[in-house]
């Protein structure tokens, strides 16, 4: 190979390489959550009916600094179940950048009969502009209340 086709090989290596990165560093950027103070959440993004429905369904594990963000754009009342739940979780309700409810703990459902499940909150919904759902006892580990301030880096 002559020293032309070397130094057009090493270009094209070098183009292809930068390319493969940047696409690498993008397809990286997770969405993450700031809850409270300063606890970074890198979140799952449930938008659509069917991610919404299936959620955190069959997992057997989360990591502690994951979790699933449940978008409604515009608000509404919205209740949540365990159907399916293999793992306790808390659930932060979120409206306007502030958590308005949370529900700690909360236990799988073992039914096979979704109707026989609890419904976070019993009865009507709350109006929410999202619901984070972490591991069972993060909200208690890292100090979170209602009225603490969330704020989201979404990737465009």
């Amino acid at each position: 190979m002559n020293s032309r086709m070397t130094q057009m090989l090493v270009a094209c290596s070098v183009i292809l390489l930068s390319q493969l990165s940047m696409a690498g560093s993008a397809m990286s950027k997770v969405p993450v959550a700031k809850l409270g103070k300063n606890n970074l959440v890198k979140l799952e993004v449930a938008s659509s009916v069917a991610e919404i429905q299936r959620g955190l369904m069959y997992r057997t594990s989360l990591p502690e600094d994951a979790g699933m963000i449940f978008l409604f754009h515009p608000p509404r009342p919205v209740n949540f179940w365990m159907y399916h739940t293999l793992i306790p979780l808390d659930m932060l309700f979120v409206k306007d950048g502030k958590i308005v409810k949370m529900f700690e703990q909360t236990s799988p459902c073992k039914s096979e009969n979704p109707h026989d499940c609890i419904t976070y909150p019993a009865g009507e919904g709350i109006e929410v502009t999202e619901v984070i759902e972490v591991n069972g006892g993060y909200a208690q580990r890292h100090g979170l209340k209602v009225g603490d301030p969330v704020s989201f880096d979404l990737p465009k």
